[in-house]
């Protein structure tokens, strides 16, 4: 039998995905689980490491199901997860504590401490990314001082992907992106013990793993790993960049000629662009965003928001409670059937909305904890339409103020998420941005791009390029043009959303007094 598939696995917050891939990047199969992880007062979000690991060998053994012969025709792995956070593990490779989250926020005053320090400027320089709650800097920082015992015993600092790397292959190891753009030197795509040193960390240095380049180096499944997932013993298994990162890579970014930019709408709104090289990276006064590499010599910078398509969840379960309320059943599915038409229909500017609604604030592209979401500028006779057009309009705003951060915005954008699907999302980024946009017919992003990144490492294409022309090229959509219409319409609600972001900050910070008040 020929060893002719490459397994991705995308652990991400909602669901564990594994997908096989033949060698030109045609998706063979694919099997998930739900992924499950508790909030705690005081804004906690953890996850169980040993009940992600069984989930996530459980799903490649299932697998198996969906392609035949698959232990004896896997060529290779590779795995990537959900970014930030922090998952500890002692000397003996067991789990100190649940994984904490990218969503959990109780390290808000650790980030703030790190962006008031004198060495914040150094940090920022050096990672070229922004501080912000979720990273692994502000929660070691935070249990530095909070919960010492944890890290009395922990052996090992590790992301999601990196748990389950080590339960694949036994190896504790870090990857570029991640472990650069929190602790690193973006230039040297390595650690860096001046900004170790100016985050309050070097007593914790031995906690970070040696940095290992998934798309160069490769490690075997284990004996016990083989066991659980119904893979060979000693396939090999490639650390992937971080998700968002191998989104990316399957979703189009990696494009030296076009130099395009990447919007992804998912649960967190992605807003990237393609960078060539590390003189061409673009820092920003409010000291904002990721910088983080690709395989190679390119960079890709983003700023991000930390809720898009959760507005439109919001909006639609807002509506299907009243309806609940008067007998009449309808799900999100039905709700969103026809409602491109009648978003388009309704009257922009109509009122506006700022797109800030998840309880940790957020960090694209500003940092600001105490910020949520709002509607303003509503008047009698504003309507339920109106008031979706603005969640749309709001969305494609953010995105518009996220690329104006990092530079020029680039010559293309490509989507992908959830939003991608929609028509009116489409033409209302291309006219918000006044940029042609297009959508990435590729479905499993995340998986396709940890699977490219495995696929360099095994020797089928030379390059992260070559594998993007082959696995990419091939799958972009049609072009949406801007609407001439639609572009003055936009410069003027973008003067607005700007004037109303600025004026804001002091109101979020009263009504976050007002909270801390009232508990």
């Amino acid at each position: 039998m020929t060893e002719d598939v490459i397994i991705g696995v995308d652990a991400g917050t909602s669901v564990i995905k594994v997908v096989a891939f033949d060698t030109e990047g045609n998706q063979l199969g694919v099997a998930s689980r739900r992924n499950h992880y508790s909030t705690l007062p005081g804004g906690g979000a953890e996850q169980d490491m040993a009940r992600t690991w069984q989930d996530c060998a459980a799903v490649l053994k299932g697998l198996a199901e969906e392609v035949p012969d698959l232990d004896r025709r896997a060529l290779g792995l590779g795995v990537t997860g959900q970014g930030d956070g922090t998952w500890l593990i002692d000397a003996a490779g067991k789990p100190v504590h649940d994984g904490w989250l990218w969503l959990d926020a109780r390290s808000a005053s650790a980030a703030q401490a790190i962006v008031d320090s004198d060495g914040h400027d150094l940090i920022y320089r050096t990672t070229a990314t922004g501080v912000n709650v979720c990273q692994m800097r502000s929660q070691l920082c935070w249990m530095k001082e909070n919960a010492p015992d944890l890290l009395a015993r922990a052996a090992t600092a590790l992301h999601c992907k990196e748990w389950l790397y080590f339960r694949l292959t036994g190896e504790r190891a870090g990857d570029p992106s991640e472990g650069v753009f929190t602790f690193g030197d973006y230039r040297q795509r390595d650690y860096s013990d001046a900004v170790i040193a100016a985050l309050g960390l070097s007593a914790l240095r031995h906690l970070l793993p040696p940095i290992v380049d998934g798309a160069k180096t490769a490690h075997g499944l284990t004996e016990q790993a083989a066991a659980a997932t119904g893979l060979p013993q000693g396939l090999p298994v490639s650390l992937g960049y971080v998700d968002i990162m191998c989104s990316a890579m399957g979703a189009g970014l990696h494009d030296a000629g076009v130099q395009p930019g990447l919007t992804v709408l998912g649960s967190t709104g992605m807003h990237m662009r393609f960078v060539p090289d590390a003189d061409a990276v673009v820092l920003n006064k409010a000291a904002s965003g990721y910088t983080m590499p690709f395989p190679g010599c390119a960079y890709a910078q983003m700023q991000t928001n930390m809720a898009a398509t959760i507005n439109i969840d919001w909006m639609l379960d807002l509506a299907i409670g009243l309806l609940h309320s008067e007998g009449v059943e309808r799900s999100r599915a039905d709700l969103l059937a026809g409602l491109d038409d009648r978003i388009l229909a309704a009257r922009p500017g109509a009122a506006l909305y700022h797109p800030y609604i998840l309880v940790a604030g957020e960090r694209g592209p500003f940092v600001d904890p105490a910020a949520r979401a709002s509607f303003t500028g509503i008047a009698q006779g504003t309507g339920w339409f109106d008031l979706m057009r603005a969640v749309f309009d709001g969305l494609v705003l953010a995105a518009r103020d996220c690329y104006t951060a990092m530079g020029p915005i680039p010559a293309e954008i490509r989507i992908s998420g959830g939003a991608a699907r929609s028509a009116a999302a489409r033409k209302m980024l291309a006219s918000a941005l006044n940029r042609p946009v297009r959508s990435v017919n590729q479905d499993e992003a995340g998986a396709a791009g940890a699977a490219m990144m495995a696929a360099v490492q095994l020797g089928v294409f030379p390059d992260i390029a070559a594998a993007s022309d082959a696995w990419v090229t091939p799958r972009l959509g049609a072009t949406v043009t801007p609407e001439a219409a639609l572009v003055p319409v936009y410069d003027t609600l973008f003067d607005a959303y700007l004037a109303t972001r600025a004026a804001m900050p002091p109101v979020w910070q009263a009504q976050a007094t007002m909270r801390e008040a009232l508990t």
